[in-house]
């Protein structure tokens, strides 16, 4: 547990492919933000999807950064 919270917060400098990595998921997540702009009316629950796409995207590099 304790490795977690030290992994967890620190800094994790991008190394290899990753920039492009996060750079690909923000790219696709934001195709997937405009289709929902586009497509869904303005409302909480289009205001949700994006913010929990919002969230995916940071969990997804997260997952990079953290365990890589």
């Amino acid at each position: 547990m304790m490795y977690d919270v030290v992994s967890n917060f620190t800094y994790h400098a991008p190394k290899d492919d990753q920039p492009r990595r996060y750079e690909d998921i923000r790219n696709i997540a934001k195709g997937m933000a405009e289709f929902i702009v586009a497509h869904c009316p303005e409302s909480r629950e289009q205001s949700l999807a994006l913010t929990k796409l919002e969230e995916s995207v940071f969990w997804a590099n997260a997952s990079i950064a953290r365990h890589e």
